[in-house]
């Protein structure tokens, strides 16, 4: 039998591949508002982290959550 394909994420403050099953998704919505997102449905952008503090505190301090969480832009204006 062929192995089934595990999905990997990296998490946003250790900046770490692992699987997507050891993150915890966060999530902030078109409205602007931050959840955690336990399913994985949530609709909205996402960053995954590690359970850890340690990771918490990395994402929170650089700006690699505020980049990952900010909202795409839907006009034609970023077009190379």
């Amino acid at each position: 039998m062929q192995q089934r394909k595990i999905p990997l994420r990296r998490c946003t403050g250790c900046n770490e591949q692992k699987p997507k099953k050891e993150l915890v998704r966060i999530v902030r919505s078109p409205q602007g508002e931050i959840a955690l997102d336990r399913v994985g449905k949530m609709p909205g952008r996402g960053a995954y982290l590690c359970p850890s503090a340690q990771c918490l505190a990395k994402a929170a301090w650089s700006a690699r959550w505020t980049r990952r969480s900010r909202p795409r832009s839907t006009s034609g204006s970023n077009k190379r």
